[in-house]
């Protein structure tokens, strides 16, 4: 890895910048590590949330974020004086195109007639005009209220459409985790149906191929007891309330989720969370993949003598 830190010019303050120029393929914080290694993970990891870190130009704060050989890495020792995040949301990445959130559960994503103010939306609106007052912000996809995890927007409405527009292509990955009712049998499986929804906004699973859209989810287990089951789910297509419906299907409803038979709600919100994103990066054709913890709650309905 070579180190090419900037010199001042004569007379000139020296900056406060390590540069480096990435040989081997790595993950960002690994990376970091062998570029100064008298720095400890904690400072480092510290300098990642605060976006001190840019890679080819761009900051870049997700810690396992793929090197690859000839990029150019800052790091900048000086805290930038930024524009404050959101209250409650977590930025976990941000570029001139694209920004991803961790979106909590609760919040919507975009307004409705009974609520304007408290979204995602919003709340990112707010934040790019604190750089600029022409900025804006693009929806990409959305996240139901009660459903926690990754959620992308744009920065310009020429991405926002290039992403959708080539959703298939782009979107290389979008994997949940979900809290489902009762203890799941089938160590993984495929759920395959034709999904409508009605005129009471209720989405419908169907077997009957004239009967709406065709929806594929894949799960499979990853704890369970008598009471409950964790899944891993990932997508292979994106259809309104897909997951919460094919959960239905098999019988084993997301915990919360009254709309779609749950019973249950040990959490007081809907047991599900959108934990991985990757897609190829529409300006720069380059593989960002981002993945966030199973949220602690979820975990501790599977620690032993918390069983229901």
């Amino acid at each position: 890895m070579k180190n090419t830190k900037n010199r001042p010019a004569p007379g000139k303050k020296k900056m406060k910048i390590d540069t480096f120029i990435v040989e081997k393929s790595d993950t960002l914080l690994a990376g970091l590590l062998s570029f100064v290694p008298n720095k400890s993970r904690n400072v480092l990891k510290a300098v990642l949330r605060d976006g001190q870190v840019a890679i080819d130009g761009k900051a870049v704060r997700q810690f396992d974020h793929a090197l690859r050989p000839g990029q150019r890495v800052e790091i900048s020792w000086e805290k930038k004086t930024q524009p404050q995040q959101p209250h409650g949301l977590n930025i976990v990445y941000e570029d001139q195109e694209l920004i991803v959130i961790n979106k909590p559960s609760g919040l919507l994503t975009v307004a409705t007639d009974k609520e304007k103010r408290k979204t995602a939306y919003a709340q990112l609106s707010s934040y790019v005009k604190m750089e600029n007052p022409e900025n804006k912000i693009f929806i990409i996809h959305r996240l139901d209220r009660e459903t926690s995890g990754l959620l992308m927007f744009a920065k310009n409405e020429t991405i926002k459409r290039q992403i959708q527009e080539n959703w298939t292509t782009t979107i290389d990955q979008r994997t949940y985790v979900g809290v489902v009712e009762g203890e799941v049998q089938q160590e993984e499986g495929t759920i395959i149906s034709w999904l409508h929804e009605s005129k009471a906004f209720i989405v419908y699973s169907s077997q009957n191929p004239q009967h709406g859209q065709k929806a594929i989810t894949h799960y499979k287990k990853l704890k369970t007891n008598k009471n409950f089951s964790l899944l891993q789910i990932n997508l292979e297509t994106g259809r309104k309330h897909q997951i919460r419906v094919h959960m239905q299907d098999i019988g084993h409803p997301v915990i919360g989720d009254s709309k779609y038979g749950s019973t249950q709600s040990p959490l007081r919100r809907m047991g599900l969370h959108a934990q991985v994103l990757a897609f190829t990066h529409p300006k720069t054709g380059e593989l960002c993949r981002f993945e966030t913890e199973i949220p602690k709650k979820f975990l501790q309905l599977f620690v032993v003598g918390k069983e229901r």
